[in-house]
């Protein structure tokens, strides 16, 4: 045998190997005969290099170090799930699936706790791995899932293929790694999802590869380009494929069985071999996923149920108060810092004056701590049996606590505000919303960079940014600002500079208008200059957009200093109109509501709602008498019958294109 045969033999062995013990949990060889292979290969690639593969098992063991992170575009969007507490919340999301006409199945999973992962393969071999980031960007973390056993370098077919799953730590590997850390000195990681992630983000991917990480595949996000209209084929599909698809899912036909999973997985939970949070609950099949859609943040066909969450005790020593961006004052809860769910937690909010006196709440209190959906601490409750005497009454305050501004309370609202304008911590948290992910997204501008560069008088106001590179030298005298650091923020401020208008409409912070009405404002008016001379008539019209958000909008720019403010960015070049497909209304469509049904031979569903919504149309996944139009293809099934029984318009595809035309 010559060595390139040798080569190929060990790695079919160990790739064999790997694949039997960490993907069907089925060892076929000893772990002395696997190193005995593996330190063969290694001596043999060393000595060879030209017959080493990309996907070689010696891969596995890392050494690839890299300087930083690639931006990583995801085609489809890698959406969150929205989360649900309790089993009226289960049972209110398929009450809502069924009002849309729909009689769904489910497969339930469990919710891994860890962090989303992107695998993309081209003919059969692993070529990328990526974060979720934003969901429509990440991060280039490939160096590092290379080392993770249970992720297949080469599938069993040479196949193109995108899969999602979740990359975790097993409780046995933290607590190896922890017994590690404490000989070397070292401080323990807190928990199995902060101990993946922190090792996922390492530029050195020999210490990701001493962490054991694993991974679960969990999605497929083009089913129907395989062909696969349900969920379920689609999981045994990938496993198929050669990827790790946990063995706790559930076919159910319906909710009252979705219920009965959550239970038994709820009392399996401490015995798993890892942490999990909640379990996940999906509509099987894909084509009714797909009628269903989206909102802005999640898909209408899925959602996680979280477990109850773990209460601690501890004692309430203060309470502060903390400035927003729109002036709204917040009472925040100062705890003896205690570790709830893994986390320590020192901090956490009271929300507004009522909350804090709804609960009885007094400083010196023993009060219960819990993380609401295992992520944000709260105070649940004070433990009055426990109350001394010594406790103080909670004190709301009648002054801004930074400017000293007296607070106000809005017209209906429960929450006081500095209305001071020139407010020192008002003016950072717009700043840092501004530069913020789902805002302009400049990165390298994060809250506590920004903060330090209020306080050195670099950035005091969002024109400011476009001027940072002014003080290059000063940032240069700056601990931990090196000349590549400075030059990467100084490109992120520019490229902020090309975002399209509904970032932009976003990170200004206009009252009551989120990243879904700036895109709806952007689409509809195009320019910025449109939604200033917009009146509040015309606002008040759009759907999406009702009185209290009309009005917000209108007293934004009827304010000479952000209007300023809008000005100084147009000269320094940002970006004034919306660059996605523009709202161009038509009388056939515009205002009206569309519902699809059937397959049509010259248009997707996807692209059906992008027409209808781009010529002022709305789209609906259910027929009512609000429905205007019933846009029908093949087999349309009970729509078209209800369209019929209310009088409703049908237009078949020959109908559609003569309207389009």
């Amino acid at each position: 045998m010559n060595i390139k045969e040798r080569v190929d033999e060990l790695t079919r062995i160990l790739n064999d190997a790997n694949y039997n013990y960490y993907v069907k949990d089925d060892p076929t060889i000893t772990d002395q005969e696997y190193d005995k292979y593996l330190r063969e290969l290694e001596e043999l690639e060393q000595k060879y290099p030209e017959y080493s593969y990309p996907e070689s098992p010696t891969k596995r063991v890392g050494g690839e170090v890299i300087d930083s992170f690639n931006k990583v575009s995801h085609v489809i969007p890698m959406m969150s799930l929205s989360d649900v507490f309790s089993e009226d919340e289960v049972v209110r999301f398929d009450e809502k699936i069924r009002k849309e006409g729909f009689t769904p199945k489910y497969v339930c999973e469990l919710k891994i706790d860890g962090l989303s992962v992107s695998l993309l393969y081209e003919k059969g071999k692993l070529v990328r791995a990526a974060t979720r980031g934003d969901g429509v960007v990440g991060e280039d973390i490939t160096h590092n899932v290379k080392t993770i056993k249970s992720v297949p370098l080469t599938l069993n077919k040479e196949i193109d293929i995108e899969v999602r799953g979740e990359i975790y730590m097993s409780k046995k590997s933290l607590e190896k790694v922890n017994l590690e850390r404490l000989k070397n000195g070292e401080k323990p990681l807190q928990n199995a999802r902060n101990g993946a992630a922190g090792s996922i983000r390492q530029l050195d991917s020999k210490i990701a590869a001493k962490r054991g990480l694993d991974v679960w595949i969990y999605h497929l996000p083009n089913p129907l380009d395989y062909d696969i209209h349900t969920h379920y084929e689609a999981l045994e599909f990938m496993k198929d494929l050669g990827f790790r698809v946990n063995p706790n899912n559930r076919l159910v036909n319906n909710i009252n069985e979705v219920i009965s999973f959550i239970d038994e997985m709820g009392e399996k939970r401490e015995s798993l071999e890892y942490d999990i949070d909640g379990v996940v609950i999906k509509v099987n099949n894909i084509d009714m996923q797909t009628e269903l859609g989206f909102t802005a943040k999640y898909p209408k066909w899925a959602t996680a149920y979280k477990f109850p969450a773990e209460e601690v005790l501890t004692k309430l020593k203060d309470i502060i108060f903390t400035v927003g961006r729109t002036g709204q004052i917040t009472p925040n809860a100062v705890l003896d810092p205690v570790i709830v769910m893994g986390s320590t937690i020192s901090r956490a909010t009271l929300h507004n004056e009522n909350y804090v006196k709804e609960k009885d709440l007094k400083i010196g209190d023993i009060v219960s701590i819990r993380k609401a959906g295992d992520v944000i601490p709260e105070v649940v409750e004070a433990k009055k049996e426990r109350r001394t005497g010594k406790e103080k009454d909670f004190e709301m305050i009648t002054n801004c606590p930074i400017c000293g501004s007296s607070l106000q309370k809005k017209d209906g609202q429960v929450d006081y505000y500095c209305l001071n304008m020139s407010c020192p911590t008002r003016k950072i948290e717009s700043l840092i919303h501004y530069a913020s992910r789902d805002a302009m997204n400049i990165d390298g501008l994060g809250e506590k960079i920004m903060e330090d560069f209020f306080n050195f008088g670099f950035i005091t106001s969002i024109p400011d940014i476009y001027l940072l590179q002014s003080h290059r030298e000063d940032l240069q005298r700056l601990e931990g600002y090196g000349e590549k650091s400075i030059t990467n923020l100084i490109e992120s401020i520019e490229n902020s500079k090309k975002n399209s208008l509904e970032k932009l409409i976003f990170g200004l912070g206009i009252p009551h208008v989120g990243s879904k009405t700036a895109k709806i404002l952007a689409s509809q008016f195009h320019t910025m200059d449109n939604i200033i001379n917009t009146k509040y008539e015309d606002l008040n019209n759009i759907n999406d957009i009702g009185d209290i958000i009309a009005k917000s909008i209108v007293e934004f720019f009827k304010d000479e200093k952000n209007i300023g403010v809008i000005n100084k960015l147009k000269d320094f070049g940002v970006n004034m109109d919306y660059l996605g497909q523009k709202v161009i209304h038509d009388e056939n469509f515009s205002g009206k509501t569309f519902v699809i049904t059937g397959t049509m031979d010259n248009y997707k569903r996807e692209e059906l709602k992008e027409i209808v919504e781009n010529k002022g149309g709305k789209t609906s996944g259910s027929v009512s008498k609000k429905t205007d139009v019933v846009l029908v293809g093949k087999d349309p099934g009970s729509k078209y019958d209800k369209a019929v029984e209310l009088g409703i318009t049908i237009w078949d595809e020959e109908e559609l294109i003569k309207h389009l035309n």
